[in-house]
């Protein structure tokens, strides 16, 4: 870990930011917690590619330390509505978004995005790693739920140097993991987080104006309703 100019340790953590509203929540919880964050955005192939610049305002807005975003080409790969042509699903009800793996599900996204990020949270001297995975409002990605982060966090401590030499407890954290969507909401708002900054939609226009329809925005209004507040972005029709 880094020294402060008064001789104590920096608390460092990278945090996962993809510009939407749970990952900007996590940043301002991670800064409310004392960490000097390091914000890692990935430019994937994804066809939502605006939320980089969600992402970037964001994180000048929070003031980190550093913001990076890194290119890793999963459209490759594709399999996924959002790294291939396959139609992002509209108009689904609750229970269908909440029922199944669905197409826009990324192979192996989170995998791949947690992996880069020990790698700098390695190089930075940074003990927590911050990301903003749901297991109550979200729509049914197996990278999402509890025992693929506790299984990464393993995995983490056993691969690396600051892990099996060094003495370091890496740690994974996810204080979204069991909150609602409303919870989050109403939990950013109190640390002052700009929702008006942030984009969820799988299938924005041009110009970033939100579908209103995919999973994404479905959830996210739905979040909104019931935390009794409005939505501050704007929607198609």
């Amino acid at each position: 870990m880094a020294l402060k100019s008064d001789g104590a340790r920096e608390k460092r953590a990278v945090v996962l930011l993809s510009g939407g509203l749970d990952s900007s929540t996590v940043l301002a919880i991670a800064q409310s917690q004392g960490y000097v964050v390091y914000s890692l955005s990935f430019d994937y192939g994804q066809s939502h590619r605006i939320e980089l610049a969600a992402a970037a305002r964001i994180a000048e807005r929070a003031g980190v330390a550093q913001h990076r975003i890194i290119r890793v080409d999963l459209r490759s790969f594709g399999g996924s509505a959002l790294t291939d042509e396959i139609a992002v699903p509209k108009a689904r009800s609750v229970a269908e978004i909440g029922t199944g793996v669905p197409v826009t599900y990324v192979p192996a996204r989170n995998t791949v995005f947690l992996s880069l990020a020990l790698a700098w949270a390695e190089v930075i001297g940074a003990a927590d790693i911050f990301i903003g995975v749901n297991a109550l409002d979200y729509s049914g990605y197996p990278d999402c739920r509890p025992e693929f982060i506790r299984a990464f966090e393993e995995m983490a401590n056993l691969a690396t140097k600051v892990g099996t030499e060094d003495g370091v407890r890496l740690r994974i954290r996810t204080p979204l993991i069991e909150m609602s969507k409303s919870q989050i909401i109403h939990a950013g708002l109190a640390l002052g987080v700009d929702y008006s900054l942030t984009t969820s939609c799988y299938d924005p226009s041009a110009t970033g104006v939100p579908c209103g329809q995919c999973d994404a925005c479905l959830l996210r209004l739905k979040g909104f309703a019931e935390a009794g507040r409005t939505d501050p972005l704007g929607y198609k029709g």
